[in-house]
Parts: structure tokens; C-alpha cells; sequence
């Protein structure tokens, strides 16, 4: 049996990506005529491709270039060492860029596409399910390049100021911007089909949407097992506000395996879920990630 870290956005923030429920976090700041929970869903993105693709890439392709922290260098060396297992919440893919070999981005990642698919095809709940749909590296790069932005391309090492590129992002053509989005995912801009994507041809961001559910398209069977078997969880920088945050809690009270939550204000899970007193072990850390992975020796 091994750890079990379950991981949100606060790991992120001290990269420089804010965090999804801040003030300034994606879900909190919407498009002018929607809210974040209206643009981000499989919906919105088969009936008006164009302005969900808009909305997409401009909240999240100025963190392509961002680098990873030391929490996600450590988490790295502690799963490639076998110790634990790690879940993250977030899309930004850097725990992959940190060397972790093999974790679980149980919503998805910013740097892949996927063939739009029928989400019923991965309800298999079958390990490597996930193989049978490759991820395809998403064409941001090529799409600035088609609007006149090559400038803002870069690597991770590039010293990415976030403020710059999103408001470069900003000031970019829509117009431009829409027809160079609509043509690297594949979508008709012409014809019988204009503007509506084509199912197993058109590339849909590789993100697990507000209607859309988890399958093992995002390796959740694997998930389970993770939790199934592991021998402690440690909740970071999360919330507590999205699905898997609440069947990984589930999970470790009904194991009775001892529960460590490291946020600088943690969520009193006791209190909120009604869970009684002395039912679980429970530790909470308020701290940063940084400052608790310091205290890990």
C-alpha cells in the first residue's frame, strides 16, 4: 500500500496560475455573455465551437510555458519512487513536466486534444480503456503562429510574465483568432457542416467539461484502485468542491486510513460533511504545499 495524494489548484500558485475559485480564478471571471460554468461544457462546445474554443484559449494557453514548482519536483520523486501514487485536479501538466512518470490528471491536460468522441465508449471501467483514444498535442503553438503571435511561443525555462501574455492574449483579432482556432481543431468553416464539429474527426480539448463525467478516458478505474489500495491521503491546495475530492474522502473514511489535509485554510471536512467526532483520522496542516513539503525532510 502506498500514499495517496490528491492534488488542486493551490499547488499551482506559486508557479504563477491562479487559482480556479480565487478572486481572480478561471471559474470566478466568465466570457461577456456567459458564465465559466456555461462556457465550459461539451454544450457549448458542439452548438458554438467558435466562442468555446475563444473563451478556452484565452484563459488557459498563457500557462503552456509555465514551469513547475518544487511541491510537483517532490511529488515527482516520491511517486517515481514507488512511496505514492498522485491524483491532481488540475490541467496545467506540470507534474509531467516535473518528471513524474506516471499520475493521474483526472481532469484532463492543457497540452492535449482529443478526437471528439460518444463519452459512453469509455465506460468500459477497464485499465488502459484510455489507450484506445490517443492524446493528440494540442495546437496552440501553431495557432498564434496563424494570428501573428509567434512571439509569445516559448519553452518553460522562456521566464513566461503571465500578465503580458494574457493580455496579449486579449488584444488579439477574435476574428482572426476564431478561424485559426476553428481550423487546427478540425472544425468545417465552410459547407453543410460550417461551424459544427464532426464526431471522431474534430479535436476537442482534452478537459473533463461541467456536463461531461469521468470515464476511463481519464483513467478513473485506475483512480479507484489508487484509493482502494491506499495506506494514507493527503489532500493539497484543494477545495473540496469538485467530485473527485469527495469519492477519494469517501473512500479513505470507509478504509479508515488516516486523512492529511495541507491548505494555508483548510476546509474543516468534519463540519462540513457531518462527519462524527472521532470516526476518522484526521490532520489538518495550514500551510502552504511549499511549507509542508519543507517539514517532510
Amino acid at each position: 500500500m502506498t500514499a495517496l495524494f490528491i492534488t488542486g489548484a493551490g499547488i499551482s500558485k506559486d508557479s504563477g496560475i491562479p487559482t480556479f475559485r480565487g478572486e481572480d480564478g478561471v471559474w470566478t471571471i466568465g466570457s461577456r455573455h456567459y458564465t465559466p460554468q456555461e462556457m465550459a461544457t461539451r454544450a457549448m462546445y458542439l452548438n458554438d465551437p467558435a466562442q468555446f474554443l475563444l473563451w478556452y484559449f484565452k484563459r488557459f494557453a498563457a500557462y503552456r510555458d509555465v514551469a513547475p514548482n518544487k511541491v510537483h519536483f517532490w511529488l515527482a520523486q516520491q511517486c517515481n519512487s514507488g512511496a505514492a501514487h498522485l491524483i491532481t485536479q488540475n490541467i496545467d501538466g506540470l507534474d509531467g513536466k516535473a518528471g513524474n512518470g506516471d499520475y493521474i490528471s483526472i481532469h484532463g491536460r492543457l497540452d492535449k486534444m482529443t478526437r471528439l468522441h460518444d463519452q459512453s465508449r469509455f465506460d468500459t471501467r477497464q485499465i488502459g480503456a484510455h489507450e484506445n483514444l490517443p492524446l493528440i498535442r494540442a495546437p496552440w503553438d501553431a495557432v498564434m503562429a496563424a494570428v501573428g503571435g509567434s512571439g509569445m511561443n516559448g519553452g518553460m525555462n522562456a521566464g513566461v510574465d503571465l500578465e503580458a501574455r494574457l493580455a496579449a492574449l486579449e488584444a488579439l483579432d477574435s476574428n482572426r483568432l476564431i478561424a485559426a482556432l476553428l481550423d487546427a481543431c478540425l472544425i468545417p468553416r465552410k459547407g453543410m457542416q460550417a461551424g459544427q464539429p464532426e464526431m471522431e474527426h474534430s479535436l476537442k480539448p482534452y478537459v473533463l467539461l461541467f456536463d461531461e463525467y469521468y470515464t476511463d478516458l481519464y483513467r478513473m478505474t485506475e483512480a479507484e484502485e489508487w484509493m482502494a489500495t491506499a495506506s494514507q491521503m493527503v489532500f493539497m491546495g484543494t477545495s473540496f468542491s469538485v467530485n473527485i475530492t469527495m469519492i477519494a474522502l469517501r473512500t479513505a473514511l470507509q478504509n479508515r486510513v488516516p486523512i492529511t489535509i495541507v491548505d494555508p485554510e483548510p476546509v474543516d471536512i468534519e463540519t462540513m460533511f457531518g462527519i462524527p467526532g472521532g470516526m476518522a483520522d484526521i490532520t489538518y496542516c495550514p500551510m502552504t504545499a511549499e511549507a509542508w513539503v519543507d517539514g517532510q525532510g
